[in-house]
C-alpha cells in the first residue's frame, strides 16, 4: 500500500476518533455537573424545571418593566433577542437599534408567546444534553454510581389468575425465570453490565448504573409487551366525546382509569387516544370507543422498523409478523374493509387508520417514535413474565467505590503511561517516541472504541486500560529488535526497517490472537466485572496491533525508508 493511502488511513482513524470522542470530552469536560443532574431527570421532571424556570423569568421581566422599562436587557435574557428580532421580521416592524427591556417584550404577540419560549429555551437545551448523555463512556455502578430498583413479585395477582395458591418453592422458580428474561431486555436495551439478582425468595434487585430513564427503565422491567389491534366505533367515538366533554367529572374513575359509561354496550370499551408532547411524554388528546374483540396480538410482532411515509413524509413504524400472526391478520382485516382500526400499546390508543385492503405479514402504522417501536419490539421478542412485577422501591445509589478509587485509577493510569514514554525515549533514543506515539494514539482509540460501542468504564475496565498500555509497547519492542539485529548485520537502516517489520509480523501475530481468544472466552463466560476487564484488554489488543504494525511503520517508511541517506536513531551507543 501506498504511503499516501496508509496516511489517509491513519487521519481517518483519527477523525473517528475525534467523532465518538467528542460527546464524551464535552460531557465530562464542558456542561456543568448541575446542568448534567438537571438533564439526567426523567422527561416529567424536566417539563416541570423548564415550565418552572419560564414561570419565574416571565415574572421577573414584568417585574422589570413595572420598575424600569427603559432598563437594558440583562445578559441573562439575550437569547430572547434572537427570537424577539424574528418576531419583529414577522411583524413587518423595524428591529430597535437598543434592545431595553420595553423593547424586548414588544418583540413578542402575547405574554404566553414569550413563556412558550422561555419554556422552549430550557427544554431545548436540557433534552440536548440528555441525548448527549447517550453518547458518552459511561461509568459503572462502583465509579458513578446509578439507579437501584427493588422489585416485588405479585403473588396474590398470579395466585388469582392460576386459580390456586402457588407454594414458596414455585414464587422461587417463577422469579429465577423473570431473572433470565429481565436480563435478556435489560441488555439489549443498551444497559451496560446491569446486576441482576435474587433478594429473598421473591423480589429481584436491579442495579443500573450512569442515570438510566426511570419510565422507560421502568418500561422494561414491568413491560408485557401489550400491542393490540383492534376496531374502532366510529359513532359512539363522537357520542363519548360530546359526553366527556360536556361532563368533565365523569371521565375518570377514583383510580385514575377512563370510565366506562353505562349507554356503551357489551362489547364495546373506553380508552384514550394519546400522542407525544414535546417533550415526549404522552399526552392525552381525545377518546376512542373500541370493539373488545382483539384483531391481533402483538406476540406475532417479529420485527419493527421506522421509516418514513413516500406521501405525507411523516414517520411510520413497518411491523412483520409471523406467518400465524399473518394469517389472522388477514382474515380480521378482510372482513373490516372500510372500518377505522386502533393501534393499541398498554391500553393507549397510538395510532388509529382506515383498512383499505386486507394486510397480511407487513403492517405499516403511525404515531410511535423511534426508541418506542425498538422499545416495544424487545419487550415482546422476550416474551411476557412468567410472574408480575411490582416496584417496591426505586433509588438512586452512590458509587460503591468513590472519588478516590476513580482519582487512583486515573493516576496509575497517567504513571503507568509516563514511565512507558519514559523508559522507551531512554532506551531506544528518537525511535523510542515512535513507539510512544503509538501508545498515545492507541489510548485514544481505546477510549473512542469504548464511547462508540456505549461500554460502561468500571475499576475492572480501567485494570485493563493499564494492563494494555503496559503490553502495547510490546510489539515495538519486538520490531525494534528485530531492527537492530538487522542493523547489526551491516544492513543500511531502510533496509533494517522493512525486514525488521516482516520477521516480526507473524511473531506479534501469533502473541496477540491467542490473548485475544483468551479476552472473548472471558468476555462470554465472564461475570460482569470480568466481562468488562475482557472487552477492554480485546480492544486495547487490536488498537495495540493497529499502531504498532501500521502506524509505527508509516512513520518509519516517511522519517527513513523513503529519504535516501536518512539515519536511523533506534540506540544511543555510538557505532
Amino acid at each position: 500500500m501506498k504511503k499516501r493511502d496508509r496516511l489517509i488511513i491513519v487521519l481517518l482513524v483519527l477523525l473517528l476518533c475525534g467523532y465518538f470522542l467528542y460527546p464524551t470530552f464535552k460531557w465530562y469536560t464542558i456542561v456543568p455537573q448541575e446542568t448534567k443532574d438537571l438533564a439526567s431527570g426523567s422527561n416529567e421532571q424536566i417539563r416541570e424545571y423548564a415550565r418552572g424556570q419560564a414561570t419565574r423569568e416571565l415574572r421577573a421581566i414584568k417585574e422589570l418593566v413595572s420598575s424600569d422599562a427603559n432598563a437594558a436587557v440583562p445578559a441573562e435574557y439575550s437569547y430572547l433577542k434572537t427570537i424577539a428580532k424574528d418576531n419583529y421580521r414577522e411583524m413587518s416592524k423595524d428591529t430597535p437599534s437598543s434592545w431595553t427591556i420595553e423593547a424586548l417584550c414588544a418583540g413578542f404577540y402575547t405574554e404566553k408567546d414569550m413563556f412558550d419560549s422561555i419554556e422552549q429555551h430550557y427544554r431545548t437545551s436540557l433534552l440536548e444534553v440528555k441525548n448527549l448523555s447517550d453518547n458518552v463512556l459511561q461509568l459503572g455502578l462502583d465509579l458513578r454510581g446509578g439507579m437501584s430498583i427493588l422489585l416485588d413479585a405479585d403473588v396474590s395477582s398470579y395466585n388469582e389468575k392460576v386459580g390456586k395458591t402457588a407454594s414458596s418453592s414455585e414464587i422461587n422458580a417463577l422469579v429465577l425465570q423473570d431473572i433470565e428474561i429481565l436480563q435478556n431486555r435489560i441488555d439489549q436495551f443498551g444497559v451496560s453490565e446491569p446486576e441482576i439478582r435474587l433478594q429473598g425468595n421473591d423480589q429481584i434487585l436491579v442495579e443500573i448504573p450512569g442515570a438510566a430513564d426511570p419510565e422507560r427503565v421502568n418500561s422494561f422491567l414491568q413491560g408485557k409487551g401489550s400491542l393490540l389491534f383492534q376496531v374502532v366505533d366510529q359513532a359512539l367515538t363522537t357520542e363519548l366525546n360530546t359526553y366527556f366533554n360536556e361532563n368533565p367529572a365523569e371521565v375518570y374513575t377514583e383510580s385514575g382509569a377512563i370510565k366506562q359509561p353505562d349507554f356503551l354496550p357489551a362489547g364495546k370499551i373506553a380508552a384514550g387516544f394519546y400522542e407525544k408532547d414535546s417533550y415526549g411524554i404522552d399526552e392525552l388528546k381525545s377518546y376512542v370507543v373500541l370493539d373488545s374483540e382483539i384483531g391481533l396480538d402483538g406476540i406475532h410482532l417479529e420485527s419493527a422498523q421506522t421509516g418514513t411515509n413516500s406521501i405525507t413524509g411523516q414517520p411510520v413504524v413497518n411491523f412483520h409478523l409471523d406467518a400465524s400472526g399473518g394469517d389472522a391478520f388477514y382474515k380480521f382485516t378482510s372482513t373490516h374493509v372500510g372500518d377505522s382500526m386502533a393501534v393499541v400499546m398498554d391500553g393507549k390508543v397510538k395510532s388509529v387508520a382506515t383498512i383499505n385492503e386486507p394486510i397480511r405479514q407487513d403492517v405499516q402504522i403511525s404515531g410511535f417514535s423511534q426508541s418506542e417501536a425498538s422499545d416495544l419490539a424487545i419487550v415482546l421478542r422476550t416474551a411476557a413474565l412468567p410472574i408480575e412485577l411490582v416496584v417496591s422501591s426505586q433509588q438512586a445509589v452512590g458509587a460503591t467505590l468513590g472519588e478516590d478509587a476513580v482519582s487512583a485509577g486515573l493516576q496509575a493510569i497517567a504513571i503507568g503511561l509516563a514511565l512507558v514514554v519514559v523508559f522507551m525515549f531512554i532506551y531506544y533514543s528518537l525511535s523510542g517516541l515512535v513507539a510512544n506515539l503509538a501508545l498515545i494514539l492507541n489510548l485514544i482509540m481505546m477510549l473512542a472504541i469504548l464511547s462508540a460501542f456505549k461500554f460502561t468504564l468500571t475499576l475492572t475496565s480501567i485494570a485493563g486500560l493499564i494492563l494494555t498500555l503496559g503490553m502495547a509497547v510490546d510489539a515495538n519492542v519486538i520490531i525494534f529488535e528485530r531492527i537492530k539485529e538487522e542493523l547489526k548485520f551491516g544492513k543500511s537502516p531502510q533496509v533494517s526497517i522493512k525486514t525488521g517489520f516482516g520477521k516480526a509480523f507473524w511473531t506479534i501475530m501469533d502473541a496477540n490472537i491467542t490473548t485475544i481468544i483468551a479476552a472473548l472466552v472471558l468476555s462470554q463466560l465472564g461475570s460482569s466485572a470480568v466481562k468488562g476487564f475482557a472487552n477492554t484488554l480485546a480492544i486495547g489488543i487490536i488498537s495495540s496491533l493497529f499502531t504498532a504494525l501500521f502506524v509505527s511503520h508509516l512513520i518509519f517508511d516517511a522519517a527513513v525508508t523513503d529519504r535516501e541517506g536518512a539515519k536511523l536513531q533506534i540506540t544511543w551507543r555510538k557505532k
